[in-house]
């Protein structure tokens, strides 16, 4: 029914009447044509798929852009909302203000979480020789990381995770379930450890591993379920430096823009669609080992300790 917009100059209203956009905000009234609106997203859509540079401009869309008030060419960074947006729910015959976030597919794939320090996870390193520690840290590599994950295994070398290194991130994940940091930390050991990169391929090793020991006489899916609450809950409000209280920001859920210029919901109304568009849809990737402080054997208090980082990643 709406878009809502909150500028530097002001808060605005987009809504169609007939034919036209109203643009509302500042005592001000503009209506435009939509064909006005589909002409200048054709342009824009062309340009992005012909630019060859990451970063661009197109003066005549900046140009329309100003005119109708929209001036803000990016969300905050501190919120998971990317529009907000006022819809007719025809199942509840009610109104709601909802907020989205975007997803492009238009360009490289898109992080749902990023990486930092804040992601790290550390390992404790067992029945390893101190002494192997220079040796290990020189393997320079391609696969650095999996490559010393691999000689620390070749070596007897045990792998027993302690914590998340940030606190704030650590009980976030406990909230989602008292298990994640558990979980999680084999997944990213996985990961690190063989060539499996997507999730749903890694859910399907630690189910067959069921390193926590739950009981699957029944054929519950456990770890999956688990993650599925954990991407969910990143997609739509949790980060790891913030304090997680369980309310969404994105609270309607993702649209995704397609390679064509279609843009399809993902509507958390229809949370299994969601939750399984999250699953099939996501990979683990490597960060830099040197800007995230992970990666290297270190010694503390006579014990032995190796971090590895999440990253997770849209596939498309």
């Amino acid at each position: 029914i709406k878009i809502l917009r909150s500028e530097s100059n002001g808060n605005f209203e987009y809504s169609i009447k007939d034919s036209l956009v109203v643009v509302s905000g500042n005592e001000q009234v503009l209506k435009i044509p939509i064909n006005e609106f589909k002409i200048q997203a054709t342009t824009l859509l062309n340009h992005i798929k012909t630019s060859s540079s990451g970063t661009f401009s197109i003066p005549e869309i900046e140009k329309f852009m100003q005119g109708i008030n929209c001036i803000s060419l990016k969300a905050s960074s501190s919120s998971k909302t990317d529009i907000t947006v006022v819809i007719h729910d025809p199942i509840t015959n009610q109104t709601p203000t909802l907020g989205f976030s975007i997803k492009s597919q238009l360009g490289n794939p898109s992080t749902l979480l990023n990486a930092g320090k804040t992601t790290n996870f550390t390992f404790k390193i067992i029945n390893l020789n101190s002494e192997e520690i220079t040796a290990i840290n020189r393997i320079k590599t391609k696969n650095k990381i999996k490559d010393r994950i691999e000689a620390i295994h070749s070596k007897g070398g045990v792998f027993q995770f302690v914590k998340t290194d940030k606190q704030i991130f650590s009980n976030n994940l406990i909230l989602i379930d008292s298990l994640l940091p558990q979980i999680i930390s084999q997944i990213i050991l996985n990961f690190f450890s063989t060539s499996n990169t997507i999730m749903v391929d890694l859910l399907s090793a630690i189910e067959e591993q069921n390193p926590l020991n739950f009981d699957v006489s029944n054929n519950h899916k456990f770890y999956t379920y688990k993650m599925k609450r954990f991407l969910t809950d990143i997609a739509l409000g949790m980060m790891p430096s913030k304090v997680w209280t369980g309310q969404y920001d994105a609270t309607g859920g993702y649209l995704i823009v397609k390679k064509d210029g279609d843009v399809l919901c993902y509507h958390i109304y229809n949370r299994n669609d969601f939750e399984n568009y999250l699953i099939n849809n996501t990979k683990l990737e490597t960060a830099s080992s040197s800007r995230h402080g992970f990666g290297e054997l270190y010694e503390e208090n006579g014990e032995l300790f190796f971090k590895l980082n999440l990253q997770i990643r849209f596939l498309k």
